[in-house]
């Protein structure tokens, strides 16, 4: 029988159910034995004593921001990022790149820019915007996993840029994506109310003593974290889950709620899932580790939108994390150049850098902290993502035929994340300065090594990334996840759409 290409031996294994001590043995690129595995068996072999191996992680949220702002952090140093933090696959949000990914056109150039740059594996959304609903149909035949739409303003008022739906709109493309058999995914937040407390918190900043100053001809406030929050309560987030929801159950449409923030929404879509409705969701990192304090503390650097919520808010969250209520958890990596994090709160960039830390934070808080087990982090981080969004079986579990995508990580190697750790262009996060129980050592993309703790990230060898090499010279081999058939529907969904008449 032909050789394994390379055997990990004597790591415990994180299977969905267990952790086993076994060999993980790969050929071409899959797992093709688990078991004990003969010195005479396999070309390589990778001793993993004393450390756990786990399925990489697959993160349906991050915003690399190409075409067009690859300056804020692009495929190369995002997915570098993602690769040392254990994620082996990633799904590139339509926005902030210019042209946003709401044509086929706009897809194929960000296609062309990940090509050959991208460490691991990648899938794109497309996006449901206002004027552009003739375009969904084409961009799901073209690829994309699904659709993203935005509740809310997204933050960059130029006019190339993503925008927000209205409700007709919303309406009528999740009639669309219904009959394409693709998943819409909703940033939740309702404008009318967002942009009204905005605007209070700016009038009353301007009137309070010694709340403003002129900075280059334009006055300035100074909006402390709870003057912030305030402009995006979680009754910004409940309503518009709540009309998102009612949206959907006219039009039979799959949702997926983005960065959820607090246990009230998540009680809205449970129960829209024990009605039988096709509906996920999601949650981060941040809201699980950070609070409103920690956006006092440090600033815009951990500003992001929904805002950090109460320290009584992430133990809720917790809470339904345990009882099963949470889907999975993505980071929402949405970076920008360090000088779009200083200033006023209300100006800064709202967005997290977070993305090389999900795996860490959560075995760190999750099991060390919380109590969970390395399979429910494993099933959050990696198997319902990937049966979610059409990427399993061939990833998202420890599995003989599953592609090896593995992260190695050691539980007893705990360190202090410092600014020179990270691989994003902009090295800032909130997370730097925080202390971690465990650490990534290694993690494998289809069976290739692609970082090492203490080596760094592995470019693909010219033959491997076919020749294609980004613009400092360095090769990725990651491949496209191009989409096809539909998503695999959520749990307890019941298609009843005959009984509504398919009156679509």
């Amino acid at each position: 029988m032909e050789k394994l290409d390379l055997a990990i031996r004597g790591g415990s294994v994180v299977l969905p159910d267990e952790v086993r001590r076994m060999d993980v043995g790969i050929r071409a690129g899959r797992i093709a034995k688990l078991g004990d595995i003969a010195a005479d068996e396999a070309k390589e072999a990778v001793d993993a004593r004393g450390l756990h191996v786990m399925a990489g992680m697959i993160d349906v949220h991050v915003h690399l921001n190409e075409p067009g702002l690859g300056d804020w952090e692009g495929f190369e140093s995002g997915s570098a990022a993602l690769a040392a933090g254990g994620c082996a696959a990633y799904l590139d949000m339509p926005l902030n790149g210019i042209p946003p990914t709401v044509t086929v056109r706009a897809l194929e150039r960000k296609l062309a820019a990940a090509k050959g740059r991208s460490v691991v594996d990648y899938g794109c959304w497309g996006g449901l915007v206002p004027g552009r609903l003739d375009e969904l149909e084409p961009l799901a035949a073209a690829g994309v996993v699904g659709f993203k739409a935005f509740m809310s303003a997204p933050g960059d008022p130029s006019e190339e840029a993503f925008r927000e739906v209205d409700d007709a709109t919303l309406l009528e493309g999740m009639k669309r994506i219904a009959r394409l058999g693709k998943v819409l995914a909703l940033h939740a937040e309702s404008e009318p109310i967002v942009a009204r407390l905005t605007a209070e918190a700016r009038e009353r900043l301007r009137s309070r003593p010694g709340g403003g100053k002129f900075v280059g001809g334009e006055f300035r406030v100074g909006t402390s974290a709870a003057d912030y929050s305030a402009t995006r309560p979680v009754e910004a987030e409940l309503e518009a889950v709540r009309r998102a929801l009612r949206f959907a159950r006219e039009t039979g449409c799959p949702l997926h709620f983005v960065h959820i923030s607090s246990a009230a929404a998540v009680a809205a879509i449970r129960a829209a899932k024990e009605e039988g409705m096709d509906v996920t969701l999601e949650t981060c990192p941040h809201y699980l580790t950070l609070t409103e304090d920690d956006l006092g503390r440090l600033g815009s650097v951990a500003k992001c939108a929904p805002p950090l919520r109460s320290e009584a808010e992430r133990d809720r969250l917790w809470e339904e994390i345990r009882a099963g209520r949470i889907d999975m958890i993505s980071s929402d990596h949405s970076p920008c150049p360090t000088s779009m994090k200083t200033g006023d709160l209300l100006e800064a960039w709202g967005g997290i850098s977070g993305a090389q830390s999900s795996l860490e934070l959560m075995i760190d808080e999750g099991v060390g902290r919380r109590g969970l087990t390395l399979p429910q982090i494993s099933r959050l981080l990696s198997s319902a993502p990937a049966k979610r969004f059409g990427l399993y079986p061939d990833k998202g579990e420890i599995a003989v035929g599953s592609h090896a995508d593995l992260a190695l990580v050691d539980l007893s190697a705990g360190y202090t994340l410092e600014a020179g750790d990270l691989y994003y262009r902009h090295k800032h996060s909130p997370y730097v300065g925080r202390s971690f129980s465990c650490r990534v050592a290694a993690t494998y993309s289809r069976g290739r090594l692609v970082y090492r703790l203490g080596e760094g990230v592995f470019p693909a060898v010219a033959e491997e990334a076919a020749g294609a090499a980004g613009p400092e010279g360095a090769a990725g081999a990651g491949q496209w996840l191009r989409a096809g058939g539909r998503p695999v529907a959520a749990p307890g969904f019941r298609d009843d759409r005959a009984a509504r008449g398919r009156s679509l």
